[in-house]
């Protein structure tokens, strides 16, 4: 199944869960060449409801349904983080594209067998890093390829949220709940793509909470060929978001890496060696939810490799597993 120019990408919505409510939804709405045609949920009142209030022309009462309606080209899946693999498998088997949240799967061999599926009925499934979308990255990126702060020799990061309720699908472990699998993700993402090759080695401590058995703590350390990434994350912490890249002659500094408000004019902080005053550098404001659906849209129409290749999400799969083996032996 493609997409012309002139038509819109129409997309089905798995779930009715809040991350597609109230930003992936009305993005892909807002967004060049993509439209929202029908939104699923297993409880039928709850799908129809959030289509009246979101104004999505059809609801199904079971995900089934709507992956048989022939005129949704691609699906959204923001399911919890165990159904990603399996709903997603079986949108690609109807014919759909598929734009999967992340962490794309649980483990990198089920991210592998997710795009053989996709190759196999030539459909673009692509993970939803919508953060690498926004143009604040594209400057952060440009000055590291320009050397602006010379040969990056450390990345660090920090992100994390204060979610202690027992029933959120977060704190979850059969789920895929846990911090390292729900944002650790993007640190890693972010380190690799700085670095822009693989960690040779990882070392990772997790941080258990007692009863629910999700990580609340991870911290993860990477080694490059050129250097070192670290980072930790949590799920009972303050809400914090921070990158720093350390280069041999300065610092770019990224305050709010992973989701600026659409409205928000992004500034990085650039350090000399001299540890002089910062520099601020704006950046654009932008929707990065909207451009990731504009994006993955052009891929399917124009038969283009996604924009977030296979490879990619199945590398970060495999550091984020090498990192859960790490932590499970302390």
């Amino acid at each position: 199944m493609t997409s012309s120019a002139a038509v819109p990408l129409r997309f089905g919505i798995l779930s009715t869960a809040k991350i597609g409510r109230e930003h992936v939804i009305p993005a892909i709405q807002a967004a060049k060449g993509t439209t929202v045609l029908a939104i699923a949920s297993r409880d039928g009142a709850r799908a129809a409801a959030t289509a009246e209030d979101l104004g999505i022309e059809r609801s199904y009462g079971s995900y089934a349904d709507l992956l048989a309606d022939p005129e949704v080209d691609a699906v959204y899946n923001p399911l919890p983080n165990h159904l990603h693999a399996p709903l997603s498998i079986s949108a690609m088997e109807a014919g759909k594209h598929v734009l999967c949240e992340k962490p794309l799967a649980m483990s990198a061999d089920e991210a592998t067998h997710m795009f053989r599926v996709a190759d196999q009925h030539e459909v673009t499934l692509m993970e939803a890093f919508m953060y690498g979308f926004h143009p604040q990255w594209d400057r952060v990126f440009q000055m590291v390829r320009q050397g602006e702060i010379g040969e990056v020799v450390a990345v660090q990061s920090w992100f994390s949220y204060s979610g202690g309720d027992p029933d959120n699908i977060r704190n979850v472990l059969e789920w895929g709940g846990g911090g390292l699998y729900d944002i650790g993700c993007y640190c890693i993402s972010v380190s690799r793509r700085v670095f822009g090759r693989e960690p040779t080695s990882t070392r990772g401590i997790l941080v258990r909470e007692p009863g629910s058995g999700v990580d609340v703590v991870a911290s993860g350390v990477l080694d490059f060929d050129t250097g070192q990434a670290s980072f930790t994350v949590s799920t009972r912490a303050a809400l914090y978001q921070r990158v720093q890249i350390v280069g041999t002659t300065g610092t770019l500094v990224v305050p709010v890496p992973f989701n600026p408000s659409r409205d928000q004019t992004p500034e990085l902080l650039l350090t000399g060696s001299r540890f002089g005053r910062p520099e601020r550098i704006s950046c654009p404001a932008g929707d990065q939810y909207g451009l990731m659906a504009s994006a993955f849209a052009r891929a399917v129409s124009s038969g283009t490799a996604s924009p977030v290749p296979a490879e990619e999400s199945v590398s970060n799969m495999a550091v984020i597993d090498r990192l859960f083996a790490d932590g499970s032996r302390h």
